[in-house]
């Protein structure tokens, strides 16, 4: 007799398959909830750059690019107007205080002084005119007064003999009284024309004074007009090289015009052009440094020029203490200006990473050295080799320094060999 066989529901087989999808269920939760949903992206070792953060004294500094200048340059301006006649010197010629470098011609300037002339020996005539009138008055005067004094005495002696005749009734009164009129008319008389006297001589005085004011002023004024004649000649001013001569052989050259230049060669600056993201932190005194001959030469801002042009301020650095021998004029140099006292930090190399990121997170490698995670940073100064740290990395952890350009999104890299 047959029997039925009962089916068994858990076989081997059944159980098996039912354990691995169990497995895969609890797999698929776990990513969903507690795995890494990070985006990733494969990227080859040698493809990036990886630098190590370290703990050193940052240096706040920038590199700049300097021009050699003289010390001082002085600037040939016409003093007059004229038209070239000789040019005695050559542009890069080593000129002394004084050297007529060219000369210039003006007739206008020659008529004048002539005029100017003509003008004050006509003054100095009617001064000397002037002279002689008060001496001939005063010789008239004296001479007025000597005829008066006799005649006075005349009749004072008269008047005298009159008076006492008239005492003793020997002559009438009336002819007494006329002597004594006469007397007292030659008196008054006298009295006039010495008050003329001083009168015309005070008169004469200020006239003289006021001729001779003018005769001196006018010869200061012909001193004046001398000197533009002497301006014709164009002289150096200070020691130092002929830069350039802006003149040529019958040239007519307006006054204040630019005739040349001169260099000044006792020391040499350095000009520099800065961007003006610094100009709040350059200042007089500051230090910098270049290095020529291999020999390091120090440098201090001595002016900041605080226009701004085209994004970018000026500044002028003197040397301290050793010029270089053969430094020239036109030379130029890497400087590294200070902006601080160095002081200690946790330093990174610049690198790609910041056009990107603005310094705010880098990528942190793990230990393992198998990928690297995106961290949030917050950075300080900068130099042309550094940046400074100040949150979010420790010294001896590895960042990924170059370009993130190609990275998207990316929040953790794989790195691959």
């Amino acid at each position: 007799m047959d029997r039925i066989i009962e089916k068994k529901r858990w076989t081997p087989k059944k159980i098996i398959w039912m354990s691995l999808g169990a497995v895969f269920i609890i797999i698929v939760f776990y990513s969903i909830f507690f795995g890494d949903r990070s985006s990733k992206l494969n990227v080859r070792i040698e493809r990036i750059t990886i630098e190590e953060v370290k703990k050193d004294f940052f240096r706040d500094y920038i590199s700049i690019t300097g021009t050699v200048f003289p010390i001082r340059t002085v600037y040939l301006d016409a003093l007059e107007g004229g038209r070239v006649e000789e040019i005695l010197i050559e542009e890069g010629t080593i000129v002394q205080k004084g050297d007529v470098i060219l000369r210039l011609s003006n007739t206008n300037l020659h008529l004048s002084i002539m005029n100017r002339e003509a003008d004050l020996a006509e003054q100095m005539n009617n001064l000397r005119n002037t002279r002689l009138m008060m001496e001939q008055n005063k010789l008239d005067l004296k001479q007025q007064i000597l005829e008066l004094n006799y005649r006075v005495e005349q009749k004072r002696k008269e008047y005298e003999n009159k008076e006492s005749l008239y005492e003793k009734r020997f002559i009438s009164k009336e002819n007494y009284e006329d002597t004594k009129d006469e007397y007292e008319y030659f008196l008054n008389r006298k009295e006039l024309i010495i008050e003329t006297q001083r009168q015309d001589s005070l008169f004469r005085e200020i006239q003289v004074s006021q001729l001779e004011g003018s005769v001196r002023r006018m010869e200061e004024n012909f001193k004046l007009v001398r000197q533009k004649l002497d301006n014709l000649s164009v002289k150096a001013p200070v020691t130092g090289e002929l830069a350039y001569v802006n003149a040529e052989i019958g040239e007519s050259k307006s006054q204040g015009e630019r005739l040349g230049q001169i260099n000044v060669m006792d020391s040499f600056k350095i000009q520099a052009e800065i961007d003006e993201y610094y100009i709040s932190r350059v200042n007089k005194n500051l230090l910098g440094e270049f290095e020529f001959a291999g020999q390091t030469y120090k440098l201090e801002v001595k002016k900041v020029y605080t226009v701004v042009r085209n994004g970018r301020f000026s500044v002028d650095m003197v040397f301290i203490n050793e010029v270089p021998e053969q430094i020239r004029t036109g030379q130029t140099f890497r400087v590294k200006l200070e902006l601080g006292t160095p002081k200690e930090a946790v330093l990174i190399p610049r690198g790609g990473f910041y056009q990107t990121t603005g310094g705010q997170w880098i990528f942190v490698v793990d230990e393992s050295g198998d990928f690297a995670i995106k961290r949030d940073i917050r950075l300080g100064s900068m130099n042309p080799k550094y940046y400074e740290v100040l949150e979010g990395l420790e010294p001896g952890e590895k960042v990924v320094i170059s370009s993130y350009d190609n990275f998207g999104r990316a929040d953790k890299l794989v790195l691959k060999q």
